[in-house]
């Protein structure tokens, strides 16, 4: 079974990896983001699924424009059976769908038709979810619409974030797609149409979406934490500074003053009021300084933040 595979984070590059150590596929080429700019002029950066691609030497391919026509060319010309799109993050044109003999699919991290986009792991901790899912589709041309090839739950803990969240959608990912692809090959799939009453997006996430907003609740807060924890982060202004949060929990105590003011600075942390409990800190960072602890706050900070 030939595949050309599209992705381009950490977790599709595991995904990337097992096909190309399963005996019955062949990964005869990957589509990947170009290399970005490291930081201040440094060397160029591939991402990761260029590095495990490069590293199981497998056609690799970065296109800046998917509807350049020698990358168009080229493309055409392979014997593709499957296409199989993983976080790749650009959405293809209808000739890349039509490439393959069979069908081309994106695995895709929620239980569709609910979060399409492209923050669908984010969304679903943000809203307070318990449940997730991974769901294989057959593409189409309209935004994560396409037919469910099938769908597999996971249970979201009280603690898992984004990172933890993702590796457990990944590693689902992985023990499933074996027989989802033979599924496809053999025509046995049934595949289903989305309820278009159940179709719900999640947004696409911005820098600013970092800045807490206090008048949310203290769960609200906890989970975007949660949500945010590999990027942008989770931050907050305190006189004209931007500081970012590296550690929060939940206390038990309720709110004893307005929205977004400081209660206390103990060594165990800053206590900032929200409309229901306090949130407290553990762990922060001004700018271009390093990560700091409760400790060091109290003992370094403590005149700033009363």
């Amino acid at each position: 079974m030939n595949i050309l595979f599209a992705g381009t984070t950490f977790n599709s590059s595991k995904i990337l990896n097992f096909l190309h150590e399963a005996d019955e596929i062949n990964v005869i080429g990957v589509i990947t983001k170009p290399d970005k700019p490291g930081k201040r002029g440094s060397n160029l950066i591939e991402s990761p699924v260029s590095s495990a691609a490069r590293n199981a030497d497998i056609n690799l391919f970065k296109p800046e424009q998917l509807d350049c026509i020698d990358f168009k060319e080229t493309i055409s010309k392979l014997d593709v059976d499957i296409l199989v799109v993983v976080a790749y993050g650009k959405i293809l044109p209808e000739w890349m769908l039509n490439i393959p003999k069979i069908m081309p699919i994106n695995i895709h991290y929620s239980l569709l038709p609910y979060y399409r986009g492209s923050s669908p792991i984010q969304a679903s901790i943000i809203n307070g979810d318990k449940h997730t899912g991974v769901t294989f589709m057959k593409m189409n041309k309209s935004l994560d619409g396409g037919e469910i090839i099938n769908k597999f739950e996971c249970e979201i803990l009280n603690d898992d974030n984004k990172t933890t969240l993702e590796r457990k959608l990944t590693e689902i990912s992985i023990k499933e797609i074996s027989n989802v692809l033979k599924l496809i090959k053999t025509k046995k799939v049934k595949l289903l149409d989305q309820k278009s009453e159940d179709v719900s997006y999640c947004k696409k996430i911005v820098k600013n979406d970092s800045l807490i907003d206090f008048s949310e609740s203290s769960s609200e807060i906890f989970n975007k934490f949660k949500a945010y924890i590999e990027w942008p982060g989770l931050t907050f202004k305190y006189k004209n500074t931007l500081i970012k949060i590296h550690g929060l929990k939940i206390t038990d105590e309720d709110s004893s003053s307005k929205a977004g003011t400081i209660n206390k600075i103990t060594k165990s942390g800053l206590y900032i009021n929200t409309v229901d409990k306090l949130i407290v800190i553990t762990n922060l960072q001004f700018p271009n300084k390093k990560i700091i602890k409760s400790e060091d706050v109290f003992n370094s900070y403590k005149q700033f933040f009363s």
